[in-house]
């Protein structure tokens, strides 16, 4: 069972750093925004690829 100062405590260090919990936040929104816009970008760039390379493909003499 938590008392209740121990509740009061966290509750009242929580509020002192607000600023850090906001930033922290912001970064953690930022890095997943980045992230998923990157693996966007990339997944069309590798599909670009590849059907330039099965455009660009001229098969071989010795191939059946």
């Amino acid at each position: 069972m938590v008392h209740r100062d121990t509740e009061d405590t966290e509750v009242a260090q929580m509020s002192n750093h607000w600023f850090w919990w906001a930033l922290s936040m912001a970064c953690v929104i930022w890095y997943s925004t980045i992230t998923i816009y990157v693996a966007i970008k990339g997944a069309g760039d590798i599909k670009q690829m590849l059907a330039r390379l099965g455009r660009d493909r001229k098969p071989d003499a010795g191939e059946s």
